[in-house]
């Protein structure tokens, strides 16, 4: 039996070094784009997606009926909850620079990148064969750690992978192996 994940990314701030580590809401010219994208979707299948109002607010905007499921939340950043990448690179940048380099620091005090990985390739592995197609509304850095386990890449690769705001990539499996099609 196959398993089908499409991971659409959550829209984010207008740059990516505006966008607010953790939870923020999308802006008014996110959720447009979202709307528009929304529009050419093919045929709704079931949709989960990250516990987050960002998450919530781009499915919605999307036009997609979806769960949460809290293992798609967002990688625990710690004390840099509620600030931009720009705000840690200024107050932390030793930090970021560990954190952005080595997949095990957590400069933050929150969970290393490996950690968050290994949470996702976990999530990954529980999802059951035969549920058919699957949308998945989530964050950058899930889609991140997904590629990572799905290609077999070494946490160090997290950081290799742009993922833009709205964008799709497609994940297969068959008895535990992961293809990924870029949409």
């Amino acid at each position: 039996m196959m398993v089908r994940l499409t991971f659409l990314c959550t829209t984010t701030g207008d740059t990516p070094r505006d966008t607010v580590l953790g939870d923020s809401p999308a802006t008014e010219r996110a959720l447009r784009a979202a709307r528009a994208a929304g529009a050419a979707l093919p045929p709704r299948a079931p949709a989960v997606r990250a516990p987050s109002i960002r998450c919530s607010e781009t499915a919605d905007a999307l036009g997609l009926g979806s769960r949460p499921e809290p293992a798609l939340r967002d990688c625990d950043y710690g004390k840099w909850c509620g600030l931009t990448v720009e705000e840690v690179a200024a107050t932390d940048p030793h930090g970021l620079s560990d954190w952005l380099t080595d997949p095990d620091a957590t400069p933050h005090g929150g969970e290393s990148v490996r950690e968050f990985c290994r949470r996702v390739a976990r999530w990954l592995g529980s999802v059951p064969p035969g549920n058919g197609h699957t949308w998945v509304v989530t964050e950058p850095a899930v889609v991140r750690a997904s590629l990572v386990h799905a290609l077999a890449a070494p946490a160090r690769a997290f950081w290799h992978y742009d993922v833009p705001a709205l964008s799709a990539v497609t994940l297969t499996s068959r008895g535990g192996r992961w293809d990924v099609r870029f949409d």
